[in-house]
């Protein structure tokens, strides 16, 4: 058994998990959490328009970070490794970035391609998967900040592609509005589609049997879905949530107030003024590659980060 700690940074958060690994093989392992924490630091903030990372979003990162650290160094474990995904490959300035982890961490953060992050993410989602739930070859969509992951496989990964699609860089594109107006939604959505048409060149989307989405977007449109009267995440992974659900629950999220999505009891209050862009992707994404659900799941890149590290 081996305790480590994964770090992924994207657009929008900057995640930790320390866990325990064990048995790992192929396709097996088993991941024990010893913490998994989530902060919103909206690295990305500005980068789509400016291509840079704006002095106080780095400053915000390095704030968590510092918190990160010292809960690695008390927790023992014995390897770490930082990811960065979306924001940090677009920033003209990640070698401030950088420098600040390494001052912080004692580490570099690892920039990964945008392949990179889609074979992690779907290996995080993977593992786990019950053979009760869903039928292979799986399509993973990552909707991140910055970026969306497309990912086929069975086992491994078949096809990828990573798309400049997220709930941030549409927000600040296109939704300007509280709430946003038709023609800004209209968009937005249009930007998807494209999205999707470019990765369909190299993602075999009609191979898919089951649509599985990961990070905050997805579980918080499933969490709607479902009625939930807090986030619980024991209920939320490898739930689904049917098309018209996700159209729904986007329609209510583009027509509410940004005082109303923050009422919602499973909003976490820094997605509130991106949700309705992230449940455009989702929403578009389905009615794009003829999902008639989407499973929910927990675990994503950054599991597949603390398993890359056993």
């Amino acid at each position: 058994m081996t305790r480590v700690a994964a770090i992924d940074c994207g657009t929008n958060s900057i995640r930790l998990l320390i866990a325990d690994v064990e048995s790992i093989s192929a396709m097996g392992g088993l991941l024990s959490d010893v913490t998994r924490q989530m902060r919103i630091v909206r690295l990305g903030e500005g980068v789509d328009r400016s291509g840079m990372l704006a002095p106080a979003a780095i400053a915000r990162t390095e704030a968590a970070l510092r918190d990160y650290a010292g809960e690695i160094a008390a927790s023992g474990a014995e390897r770490v490794r930082m990811v960065a995904t979306s924001a940090s490959r677009d920033a003209s300035n990640a070698n401030e970035f950088t420098s600040m982890v390494r001052s912080v961490l004692g580490i570099d953060p690892e920039v990964i391609s945008g392949d990179q992050e889609a074979r992690l993410s779907f290996a995080g989602a993977i593992r786990d998967l019950p053979p009760t739930i869903g039928q292979p070859p799986y399509l993973i969509a990552d909707i991140g900040g910055g970026s969306t992951e497309l990912v086929l496989g069975v086992d491994t990964v078949t096809a990828a592609k990573s798309v400049n699609v997220g709930c941030v860089r549409l927000t600040e594109r296109h939704l300007h509005d509280d709430p946003p107006t038709a023609a800004q939604i209209a968009a937005a959505e249009a930007d998807v589609v494209a999205a999707i048409a470019e990765a369909r060149q190299t993602v075999p989307f009609a191979q898919a049997r089951t649509l599985i989405g990961l990070a905050g977007t997805v579980t918080t449109v499933v969490a709607i879905a479902l009625g939930l009267d807090s986030y619980d995440s024991t209920r939320i992974h490898h739930a689904t949530a049917t098309y018209e659900q996700v159209d729904a629950v986007t329609r209510m999220l583009l027509a509410a107030t940004r005082q109303e999505r923050a009422a919602l009891p499973v909003m976490h209050p820094g997605r509130v003024d991106v949700i309705g862009a992230g449940a455009t992707v989702l929403r578009v994404l389905m009615s794009e590659v003829g999902a008639a659900s989407v499973v929910a799941s927990e675990h994503d890149i950054l599991d597949g980060i603390a398993y890359s590290l056993a």
